[in-house]
């Protein structure tokens, strides 16, 4: 059995089309909609990812970035607590910066929404990537790759005190003597780092977690062992199997050198499955959304977002020259895996961002795909996004009462939620 959650880009539905949310103005509710569905096939988790900025990288305008709808976003956080009160048991991970956040506000937000969420709240722990985000927080650019996560590590251990400052038994609620906490179990912990530096205690009490359940998505070195040291769950490419399997060994492997359990944390391979009535009808559904001409231009103008390298300055009929980026490695390793002799339009009609596995057929077909994909990696799961440029509900139902009612038969997925916290629904196996 695997785990099953949902990466979700909190941008505009489809609002050009028939599947969307009719074009009307924000409210939340389409997303409480289908966040209800992800619920109903028993997802573990939704993590809605975020970005601070709108992208100029390709071809050094927002013009792309805006047609396509890629950056305008809206914040995660207050998405999470509407759905957190719209559902009973799937969890909800929306995305915060290291960068970007004070450590003692993060700390005590994610500590009151776990209170609203009953125990279903996780951070998903990023460093951003883009000197444009920068830009928008009073700085020129970035700090450089490896201390941004050095930053992060420290980020991470200063948060977890506070989130550690009150005892679990500290709260007494004594009708006698009139205590609701007890002062001598609430403690400071004058924290002085290299980059931080806080007083404490945490001025909220502690959640059903005591710590959100954490997310990360390491790919580069320092980022495996950020994730290896906190994670509870991992967003991790779907480069293959035997890729798939070398990054699951590795994570273990340094989960153990941390002293951790590998069963702790549940690394989640990102695909997008795309399935219909007959195999042929998946394969022309496939190669009808991923050649056309804004397809390919929505895609670079993201991978370009995503970066901070400028696509379009590359043919698109021929191979990609060496390219490096100070912005999300993983995300460029991922786009460029397998890309050996292939030109980029080659690549960005492959399968896009979500990998490079082709999880295409009948929903039968799909779910026997997964399952023994699953079986040769070892576990934990996947991550689902729609591989097209916008949430929609077609695309949501195929998942949901399409591929997961296969994937449930075969005993594959869950059929019930039996715990309480998002970070018990992991580990339950």
């Amino acid at each position: 059995m695997f785990h099953l959650g949902w990466f979700l880009n909190f941008v505009a539905d489809e609002w050009n089309g028939n599947w969307g949310d009719g074009g009307r103005d924000f409210t939340g509710d389409f997303y409480v909609d289908v966040a209800r569905d992800f619920e109903r096939a028993k997802f573990d988790y939704i993590l809605i990812e975020d970005k601070l900025m709108v992208s100029t990288a390709f071809g050094g305008t927002m013009e792309h970035d805006l047609k396509h709808g890629i950056n305008p976003k809206h914040d995660p956080v207050p998405l999470a607590v509407l759905i957190a009160a719209a559902t009973k048991n799937i969890g909800v991970i929306p995305t915060m910066s290291t960068s970007f956040y004070p450590p003692f506000m993060l700390a005590r937000l994610c500590s009151t929404i776990d209170h609203i969420a009953r125990g279903r709240f996780g951070w998903n722990v990023v460093t951003s990537g883009e000197d444009r985000s920068a830009q928008n927080f009073g700085m020129d650019k970035l700090y450089e790759h490896d201390e941004r996560y050095a930053m992060a590590s420290e980020y991470l251990e200063l948060v977890t005190k506070l989130w550690e400052s009150w005892e679990p038994d500290a709260i007494e609620r004594d009708y006698e003597t009139g205590t609701y906490a007890n002062y001598k179990k609430v403690n400071t912990i004058d924290f002085e780092g290299k980059y931080y530096k806080s007083r404490g205690p945490l001025n909220t009490a502690p959640s059903p977690q005591y710590r959100p359940t954490i997310a990360q998505a390491g790919a580069s070195p320092p980022g495996r062992e950020l994730a290896a040291q906190h994670a509870d769950t991992i967003v991790a490419p779907s480069s293959g199997a035997e890729a798939m399997k070398a990054y699951r060994d590795d994570i273990h492997k340094r989960m153990k050198a941390n002293g951790r359990d590998p069963g702790e944390c549940k690394v989640l391979y990102l695909v997008s499955p795309i399935v219909a009535d007959t195999h042929d009808e998946a394969l022309a559904k496939r190669d009808r959304w991923f050649t056309t001409d804004s397809y390919i231009e929505y895609m670079l103008a993201e991978i370009s977002s995503i970066t901070e390298i400028d696509f379009a300055q590359f043919d698109l009929d021929k191979p990609v020259p060496p390219v490096t980026t100070n912005g999300e490695r993983g995300s460029l390793q991922a786009f460029l895996a397998g890309s050996e002799g292939k030109t980029l339009r080659e690549i960005v009609t492959g399968n896009g961002l979500s990998g490079k596995v082709p999880l295409v057929g009948t929903p039968a077909e799909v779910a026997d795909e997964m399952g023994e994909l699953m079986e040769e990696v070892g576990g934990d799961g996947f991550l689902i996004t729609s591989p097209v440029m916008r949430l929609n509900r077609r695309y949501v139902t195929e998942i949901t009462d399409g591929l997961v009612p296969e994937l449930q038969k075969r005993g594959l997925t869950r059929s019930e939620y039996t715990t309480t916290t998002l970070r018990e629904t992991l580990r339950e196996f």
